[in-house]
């Protein structure tokens, strides 16, 4: 789940968090997600990471053609359901050169842990058309325990808003990453660096990833870093 635990500044800060809905435009539409912190917490409400990544998405950073996605850690399901919303926008527009698309054979894969499903499920319903849904696939993944569900290398693309927080799971954090990529997968994980320990993640996936940072958001203080499996002849 996409915990984030850490205090707001302001009081001010919290009461969005509060609101049943939050409405985004993205993709020429209009996002109503649904949040719920008295039930649900942190986990049910979006967060500005969330938000940087799917502007990210939508600024045509990533091509994507005929390739799969997964989003970690979803949440509310925001990055999943832009993703899958800049999909159709862009087979309605094939002849654009930076786009992100996905082939009659491609999908959005949007996971979080077991408790968040139903959740999540509510909002992708929500906010998909009813002929891309089958498109955009709701997943049980608990970082490190049920890999056999997916297969190696299985995703082009592998998005997470907010992941990086908890020490204990790095390790089956980095385990999962491992699992998904392909030597040509590409990641990209938009986070606020709050404490040390957020870098000392970065400092782990470097040991296995090549990392770089390829935008940074002053006004919400969010990074976006890519990250992709280091070639083995580079370890050499």
């Amino acid at each position: 789940m996409a915990l984030v635990p850490y205090e707001e500044t302001t009081e001010l800060g919290l009461q969005k968090f509060h609101k049943p809905f939050a409405t985004f435009s993205f993709a020429n539409h209009t996002i109503q997600i649904q949040q719920d912190w008295r039930h649900l917490g942190v986990a049910a409400v979006v967060w500005d990471a969330a938000i940087v990544l799917s502007t990210y998405l939508e600024m045509g950073a990533v091509e994507l053609r005929g390739r799969s996605a997964v989003e970690l850690g979803a949440g509310t399901g925001l990055v999943g359901i832009v993703a899958a919303l800049l999909a159709l926008k862009s087979l309605m527009k094939p002849l654009l050169v930076h786009c992100l698309f996905f082939s009659s054979g491609a999908h959005v894969t949007i996971t979080d842990r077991k408790v968040a499903l139903e959740f999540l499920k509510s909002n992708v319903q929500a906010n998909l058309p009813p002929h891309i849904q089958s498109k955009a696939v709701v997943k049980e993944l608990t970082w490190g325990q049920n890999l056999g569900s997916f297969s190696p290398g299985e995703f082009d693309l592998i998005l997470g808003a907010d992941i990086i927080y908890l020490e204990e799971t790095f390790t089956d954090l980095l385990q999962t990453l491992e699992h998904l990529c392909s030597n040509h997968s590409v990641i990209l994980l938009a986070c606020r660096i709050r404490y040390e320990r957020d870098n000392n993640f970065l400092a782990m996936l470097e040991r296995q990833f090549t990392v770089r940072k390829v935008h940074y958001d002053p006004e919400k203080d969010v990074h976006i870093y890519e990250a992709q499996k280091r070639n083995q002849k580079e370890d050499l």
